[in-house]
């Protein structure tokens, strides 16, 4: 009885929902034929608009959006992991901004469950990863409802521990051997076919030494490994460098990484390489310091794992210059830029980005000073000079748009406080108006004296308010008069330009 009660008021509930909906859009384009649609859609923006929790059937697992919930529990768990990737996907889907977290209920009880949940979650990738993850892992296993027949036949026919263990421990195996040659075939196909920016792009690991680095950690690694080539060893499978005494910058360093997050070792053992560190700074000072006279450079592709195919299609077997300064310049924080010039022999442009692909190829160096020709000069002033007020007026840009927001913050915060404290004054106002009027009704004289130090604590608070009011305005126009003083003198910005290398 109680059962069927609950059922009419969640029925009831429903069609009021619809209802509702119903009326919000209606003459609208949105109310179509038949109203199954209209209902799920109905109860998803409920949902998103008014309901905290949604509790739904295998229905609700496709054709609808919910990007605007980030939590899933996962009341029972399907043994078909297409299914579970559905469910998951209506929340981890494109346009979502928050992590999405998923709860399985699971019988810790049962044995079979625990290994159903292992072979979902380790070897489908299906609750940890990027968006997408496990998209070639499921692909391997083709129609996931056989898989999902074997997990029956296992809780049919397996009775004891020992042969469910051994039942799981089979087609573990069986999916190892399928899930790994469907990612190989797919990670080469991958490798032989995309450029390194597409690759890069899609996440897709490019198996190199410093696959786990980032580029800007990256960059430093190879920073490092050319200043202090001489004064210590390099590992690049571990990214660990170490610099013997007697350096007073002795020790064991170890870039930051996705492997090394993850290995448990003592702290005062390795030294974390970053920029601010005085080992990173002098390595830096020095490059940047370096005298550089023009050299011929020869980049081998070949011998790049990287696969770019700007450089295949217009740059192979060509010659040209490069010429790079650093553009330093002071306003409301420092800014350091790259300018680079980067052309052929005949003066056509290589783009910034390929010129800085070129600086991570393989290349030798002749020791011979090249002359540079005059044209070539002439070029690359060109070209520096247009890099040089495109940035300034970049960020002469930034710093209007700073300006303005600071100031827009100020105005806010004076409107916010004002409306704040007037709304508290005038509620003041009203209670001590309704004080004295209760005063005058008082017979006693004990309660005249009483409700008058009522009023008079309430008219000091008002006091009090409007003091706050006239210093809340005072602060405002003294931090405008601060910023607009710190933007004059920050009007003439200090550019420096230092040329860092050219070559052949």
């Amino acid at each position: 009885m109680i059962l069927s009660k609950y059922f009419a008021m969640n029925f009831g509930i429903l069609a009021k929902i619809y209802n509702n909906w119903k009326k919000r859009y209606a003459g609208s384009e949105k109310i179509t034929v038949p109203a199954t649609a209209d209902k799920r859609q109905a109860i998803v923006d409920y949902f998103r608009e008014e309901a905290t929790i949604m509790i739904a059937t295998e229905a609700a697992a496709e054709g609808i959006n919910l990007q605007f919930c980030s939590f899933i529990v996962n009341y029972d768990m399907p043994w078909n992991p297409q299914r579970i990737e559905q469910r998951i996907g209506r929340c981890h889907r494109y346009g979502q901004q928050l992590d999405v977290v998923v709860i399985n209920f699971l019988n810790k009880a049962n044995e079979a469950d625990i290994r159903v949940y292992k072979l979902l979650n380790q070897k489908f990738q299906l609750f940890s990863g990027i968006f997408g993850a496990s998209d070639e892992v499921l692909g391997s296993i083709g129609n996931g409802v056989d898989f999902e027949k074997r997990i029956a036949e296992i809780y049919n026919y397996c009775r004891t521990r020992e042969e469910i263990h051994q039942a799981f421990d089979e087609l573990q195996y069986e999916l190892q051997m399928s899930i790994s040659d469907k990612m190989l075939t797919a990670r080469s196909t991958l490798l032989d076919n995309f450029d390194t920016e597409v690759a890069e792009k899609l996440r897709v690991d490019l198996s190199t030494s410093l696959s786990n680095l980032d580029t800007f950690e990256q960059q430093l690694w190879l920073l490092l490994k050319c200043g202090l080539r001489e004064k210590g060893s390099f590992d690049d499978q571990t990214k660990e460098m170490v610099i013997p005494l007697p350096n007073p910058y002795h020790g064991k360093y170890f870039m930051a990484s996705k492997d090394n997050g993850k290995r448990k070792q003592e702290k005062n053992e390795r030294i974390l390489l970053r920029m601010g560190h005085p080992l990173v700074q002098s390595v830096v000072r020095q490059a940047k310091s370096c005298v550089t006279p023009c050299h011929e450079v020869v980049f081998d592709y070949s011998q790049s794992p990287e696969k770019v195919a700007y450089i295949e299609q217009h740059l192979l077997e060509r010659n040209g210059w490069m010429y790079v300064e650093r553009l330093s310049i002071d306003s409301f924080e420092q800014e350091d830029h790259l300018l680079i010039s980067c052309f052929t022999d005949n003066f056509e442009a290589v783009p910034e980005d390929i010129s800085q692909r070129l600086l991570t190829l393989f290349a030798t160096e002749n020791k011979d000073i090249v002359k540079i020709p005059t044209e070539v000069i002439h070029q690359y002033n060109d070209d520096i000079n247009a890099c040089r007020v495109d940035i300034v007026e970049e960020s002469g840009m930034r710093n209007q748009n700073f300006f303005d927001e600071e100031m827009d913050k100020l105005d806010t915060w004076a409107d916010d406080m004002k409306i704040s404290l007037d709304r508290e004054i005038r509620d003041l106002d009203a209670e001590i108006k309704l004080r004295k009027g209760e005063a005058k009704k008082l017979t006693r004289l004990a309660e005249k004296v009483a409700i008058q130090r009522q009023i008079k604590d309430l008219e000091s608070k008002r006091k009090e308010k409007r003091q706050n009011l006239y210093e809340a305005q005072d602060e405002v126009e003294n931090r405008k008069e601060a910023l607009i003083s710190k933007v004059g003198k920050m009007l003439d910005q200090k550019i420096e330009q230092n040329v860092l290398f050219t070559f052949k």
